[in-house]
């Protein structure tokens, strides 16, 4: 019995010290410091059962009973409440005055888009950003849209300006800054004011301060004409967008302890409900393992999840909430340089909702010209 009860405490000794071992790990590499041996002691209580909670669902994952596993990170010393009350700012509600003013996205069933893509492989994508302790995620969800259509309409990959957006984009567009917002209004915004600046002439801060909005500022190209909202709950449609528009800012249900502590894989949880309250950036899709995915950017530092990504299941319900109220902006070079086609879509055939190149207009009209002439020169040496 004395032998049972000394392997029983050597174990419990020794379990205690490999929890103390991964604390102080955790507080030194994520610069953790508690005002209080009280606030420490109850991070420490959390922080533990959310190892606990880790251990359990890897050895799930180990079986191959779940898709993707979880890792200790710098939200580990949070509990789920407290997690979701300081990482999510995506915000429902908007003023009745500015709603609807984007246009609806349509795309036809025949329309080719790729079976898979990855924006960052094109260069539409920049380097993972970190919201901090501002609730700004909105912010960043629309300038990934807005860097995504610059690239490709420029050319250029330039990191625009998520503070710009906290400070000036406010009160009159229904967003609080780093207490929440919504991208659609942020691209309101910008086309209200003319264009957006770039992170390196107006840098995040992480915190809400005056605006400081100068036109002479404006990053060239980034003028924005209207913003596109795409069909709710329909996948197919935002895989068409994705494929062929580029990335695309969606909403999340992020308060869960999956999204909190992801380390990798395909997000298939059923937890995750249409309770929105985290914005992200849609910039790819694909297939591993037989499991349809989206490649999600997040904005939780490039140590979170997938080196800062996050896979969620694609054609599973609407995995998160992903899929319910996508849109991306609308810029003036792209409409330029582009004109709509006029062919007359049959009524119950939803339309492609892409423009026909001016070049491309250019060549329809030179063959019906080279038609025309063939058949003049035809006619005349019959009559």
């Amino acid at each position: 019995m004395k032998i049972v009860l000394l392997i029983f405490g050597c174990f419990a000794l020794t379990t205690a010290i490999s929890i103390d071992e991964q604390w102080n790990t955790f507080k030194a590499q994520h610069k953790k410091h508690y005002l209080s041996a009280s606030e420490e002691k109850n991070r420490l209580s959390i922080f533990t059962e959310n190892m606990k909670q880790i251990e359990e669902h890897n050895a799930k994952f180990a079986k191959g009973e779940v898709t993707y596993s979880l890792t200790m990170n710098q939200f580990g010393d949070l509990s789920q409440e407290e997690f979701s009350a300081r990482i999510t700012g995506f915000k429902k509600n908007s003023p009745t005055t500015l709603r609807n003013l984007g246009h609806k996205f349509t795309y036809s069933l025949n329309l080719n888009y790729p079976d898979s893509i990855d924006w960052r492989n094109k260069g539409a994508v920049t380097l993972v950003k970190n919201q901090a302790n501002c609730n700004g995620c909105w912010s960043f969800s629309a300038t990934g849209a807005m860097e995504g259509q610059l690239f490709r309409a420029t050319g250029k990959l330039v990191s625009l300006s998520e503070q710009q957006l906290i400070d000036c984009s406010t009160e009159a567009y229904g967003n609080k800054g780093c207490n929440g917002g919504r991208m659609e209004m942020a691209f309101q915004y910008i086309q209200d004011v003319g264009g957006i600046m770039s992170e390196d002439s107006y840098p995040f801060l992480g915190s809400d301060g005056m605006c400081k909005h100068s036109p002479n500022s404006i990053v060239n190209g980034s003028k924005v004409i209207s913003y596109t909202e795409l069909p709710q709950d329909d996948e197919e449609a935002l895989k068409a967008a994705v494929g062929t528009i580029g990335p695309v800012s969606v909403a999340v249900k992020a308060s869960s302890q999956s999204f909190q502590l992801y380390k990798g894989g395909i997000m298939t949880d059923s937890g995750c409900g249409p309770e929105l309250d985290h914005a992200v950036l849609v910039v790819g899709y694909g297939r591993a393992s037989n499991v349809d995915y989206w490649i999600v950017k997040n904005s939780w530092g490039p140590t979170w999840g997938e080196k800062g990504y996050i896979r969620i299941a694609r054609n599973q319900n609407n995995t998160c909430g992903l899929a319910t109220y996508p849109s991306f902006p609308i810029l003036e070079k792209q409409a330029n340089d582009e004109k709509p086609t006029t062919t007359p879509q049959p009524s119950d055939q939803p339309t492609t909702g892409k423009p026909l190149p001016s070049d491309a207009w250019r060549t329809v009209l030179s063959g019906h010209l080279l038609f025309a002439t063939l058949f003049l020169i035809y006619f005349s040496t019959k009559f």
